[in-house]
């Protein structure tokens, strides 16, 4: 689980926002490669084949939980992402709810949301895994008007105010992405 890139450089005067200006790092997301897929709002979990993992981070100066699997340190904030068994997590119990429910599992990272996950900004009436880099024929539809420029990216994701943002997948692998909350929030017109 690396970090996955924003789509647009960072405002060095409120790193909360983006720019309009590309990300090097993502010009093939501006040339049309990659499949464009829902951000879902909820927590990373991990199947590896035969355990369940969940994200967690660990800041600097703080001890990691038992069994903890560090995969990249931020080099600007010293944080560390990995992954915890996912049954010593506080998500555990909204876990196993979700996989009491009806689901095919496969090796890869799923979005855990539901009801007590981040205060289920997705709306749902239970607790759901959802694969990443899937999605549905609603959420195909959403995305065919999907313009790949700065002013494209906003109108879009501010004209679909229940999505956290996209998700890029590239065959290769590579993945970027955009947030909704990326873009600094539109100033209300005072010339009227």
């Amino acid at each position: 689980m690396q970090k996955i890139p924003t789509i647009f450089l960072r405002d060095p005067d409120a790193l909360k926002h983006v720019t309009d200006q590309p990300n090097p790092a993502c010009g093939w997301v501006f040339d049309g490669a990659g499949a464009p897929t829902r951000k879902y709002d909820g927590t990373c979990v991990l199947f590896d084949g035969a355990r369940w993992w969940a994200r967690r981070e660990v800041r600097p100066g703080k001890t990691p939980p038992p069994n903890y699997r560090p995969v990249e340190t931020d080099p600007n904030t010293g944080k560390t992402v990995g992954w915890e068994p996912v049954e010593q997590s506080a998500f555990a119990k909204y876990h196993m709810e979700a996989l009491a429910g009806d689901l095919s599992v496969v090796d890869g990272t799923y979005e855990l949301v539901g009801p007590k996950v981040n205060g289920n900004p997705e709306q749902v009436g239970r607790h759901l895994l959802v694969r990443h880099g899937y999605q549905t024929s609603a959420d195909d539809d959403a995305l065919t008007s999907l313009v790949r420029d700065f002013a494209g990216f906003r109108s879009w994701l501010l004209a679909h105010p229940t999505w956290e943002g996209i998700v890029f997948h590239h065959p290769d692998g590579r993945m970027a992405k955009i947030k909704r909350r990326d873009f600094e929030p539109a100033r209300p017109d005072c010339s009227a």
